[in-house]
């Protein structure tokens, strides 16, 4: 294959619930049933694919305000029971999710992961997924400050050398754009996680794709219009 140019991006770095992994009805359903169990009001399905993103200590709290420290935490255990509890728990991949980070990787580009989950849940997911071999660095939300915050980013950038201006954020929710954005990174959304084309946009996307299949395709657009420039 031929090597993309290494500008205006080196590293991408992907969210992974609702960009790379379809969880957002299982991540509903689990948060449903842990409510459920606490006797709680159940908040809507909306309510609560709006939180996916955060970490789900953050998530759980902005859908009950009024839970103190005790009872947050065990929420959250009950969440994790159910979500975790199912043998075998669903791991449902976008389509050509692999394959097009594949050829992502096979081109030159480096791959990262930035996160809500647990470590403990995302290295359940990478491995199921066999896509773990795919990226050379991640982070999750309980080893770096929750989204929006741009911990993350900036500690994937430190471990891999590379400034703002090479790395790309691909994610679905506007928390991943306004993460990238407080990092001097730029974001790319994708329309079909959880927020929708209009909200990432508003919170600084740099523009939009509606599949995983298209980001290749915006990647050597990119490039092409570089090469054309430089050219002039």
């Amino acid at each position: 294959m031929t090597l993309l140019s290494p500008t205006p991006y080196q590293l991408l770095i992907f969210d992974w619930d609702g960009t790379l992994m379809d969880s957002g009805a299982y991540i509903v359903d689990c948060v449903k049933k842990a409510a459920t169990d606490k006797q709680y009001a159940l908040p809507s399905d909306e309510a609560i694919r709006n939180i996916i993103g955060l970490s789900m200590p953050i998530g759980l709290q902005s859908l009950f305000p009024n839970m103190n420290d005790d009872d947050c935490s065990d929420l959250l255990a009950r969440y994790r029971e159910h979500f975790f509890g199912n043998n075998p728990r669903p791991i449902d991949l976008f389509p050509h999710t692999y394959d097009t980070l594949g050829h992502l990787r096979d081109i030159g580009f480096l791959l990262c992961v930035a996160t809500g989950k647990g470590r403990h849940g995302l290295n359940l997911d990478l491995q199921a997924s066999q896509l773990g071999s795919f990226f050379v660095a991640t982070r999750c939300a309980d080893e770096s400050a929750s989204k929006p915050s741009p911990q993350m980013v900036l500690e994937l950038l430190e471990e891999m050398d590379i400034s703002p201006d090479k790395a790309l954020v691909i994610g679905d929710t506007e928390y991943d754009i306004q993460m990238a954005n407080r990092a001097g990174v730029e974001g790319l959304g994708v329309t079909y996680g959880m927020h929708d084309r209009a909200r990432l946009l508003e919170s600084g996307a740099k523009a939009c794709i509606d599949d995983i299949t298209q980001l290749p395709i915006w990647l050597e657009t990119l490039n092409k219009e570089r090469k054309t420039h430089d050219n002039r």
